[in-house]
């Protein structure tokens, strides 16, 4: 796990991987996923991921985030979007959703105190 500041981290230096993909045409989902459960507990602890941050993190509305979970077993976070375009579509630019991750990457897990 990487090491603790006073501010704290960001959610790529806890998370074991942070992935997106398409799940079907009009919609992508990403997981956060832990290989450590302290890591996981951490950050579902700061309740950094949750609707709202992920909607100010791709500016969209709140309405477009369909699913925003823990899965304790799993060590991991499942979060669905609506896609902006469908899959395939003339303005779209990601047609298999496997680049949309990066704005949770910059999520700031605070510091354990």
């Amino acid at each position: 796990m990487a090491r603790l500041s006073n501010q704290g981290e960001t959610l790529d230096r806890i998370a074991k991987v942070i992935r997106s993909k398409n799940a079907g045409p009009f919609e992508i989902t990403f997981d956060v996923m832990f290989d450590d459960a302290a890591a996981y507990r951490r950050v579902k602890d700061s309740g950094v991921i949750e609707p709202t941050r992920i909607a100010a993190a791709y500016r969209i509305p709140l309405a477009d985030i369909l699913v925003c979970k823990p899965f304790d077993a799993a060590l991991a976070f499942k979060i669905t979007i609506r896609r902006p375009v469908s899959s395939g579509d003339l303005m779209d630019n990601d047609v298999y959703g496997c680049q949309q991750h990066v704005p949770l990457t910059g999520i700031l897990v605070p510091a354990v105190s």
